[in-house]
C-alpha cells in the first residue's frame, strides 16, 4: 500500500469513533503524518501488527494508541521483557513485548494510559495486555498486564517470564 493508502484509512477509523479524540481535526493529524515519516512508519507497523491505532487526547498531548478490541493479534504469546525471556529454561517465546516494542517504535502503555483509553472504550474483553512495569515490581520477577471483565479495568500481575495466546501489549507514539 501506498502511503496515502495508510494514511486514508487512519482517516476512516479517525471518522468512525469520532469519540475517542473529540475536538481533533484529522487534516492536522494528517499534515503531521505526512512530514514526519518515521511516525508515519511507526503507525503503519502498529496497523500491520494488529493494533487498529487511533487518536487519543491524553494529558494536553495527542497520541496514536492500539485501540483493537482484543491485544493486537501480531503481538500475543510474549513474555514482558527480554531479561524473563532469556532466563525461561523451557519453551522460550520467539520475542518480548519489550523487544517488540521497540522493533516497532512504540511504548508499552503504562496503567494510568490503559485505565484512560479503557474510559474512552473497553477493550481487552477476552485478551489481556502487558502494562509498563514499575521497577520495584519487575526486579522482583514481577510484570502487570491488564484486561476488562464484567465492565471493570483491572490490572493485575504476573511472572514476567509467563506468556498465553491471549496476553500481548498495546502501545503508543506521541504525534508531535
Amino acid at each position: 500500500m501506498s502511503n496515502n493508502s495508510w494514511i486514508a484509512q487512519l482517516k476512516k477509523r479517525f471518522d468512525d469513533h469520532m469519540h475517542r479524540h473529540p475536538n481533533v481535526r484529522f487534516d492536522d493529524i494528517s499534515h503531521l503524518l505526512s512530514s514526519n515519516e518515521t511516525l508515519l512508519k511507526t503507525v503503519i507497523s502498529m496497523e500491520k501488527s494488529g493494533g487498529e491505532p487511533d487518536v487519543v487526547v491524553y494529558e494536553n498531548q495527542l497520541y496514536y494508541v492500539d485501540f483493537s478490541k482484543e491485544t493486537p493479534s501480531g503481538r500475543r504469546n510474549i513474555c514482558y521483557d527480554e531479561k524473563a525471556r532469556l532466563a525461561r529454561k523451557k519453551f522460550p517465546p520467539e520475542t518480548s513485548a519489550e523487544a517488540l516494542a521497540l522493533e516497532i517504535g512504540i511504548n508499552i502503555l503504562d496503567e494510568s494510559m490503559y485505565r484512560h483509553i479503557q474510559v474512552i472504550e473497553p477493550l481487552d474483553l477476552k485478551t489481556s495486555s502487558w502494562l509498563k512495569t514499575p521497577e520495584e515490581v519487575r526486579v522482583l520477577g514481577g510484570a502487570l498486564f491488564g484486561d476488562c471483565r464484567y465492565q471493570k479495568t483491572f490490572v493485575y500481575h504476573n511472572g514476567a517470564d509467563s506468556y498465553y495466546g491471549v496476553r500481548g501489549f498495546r502501545g503508543y507514539i506521541a504525534i508531535t
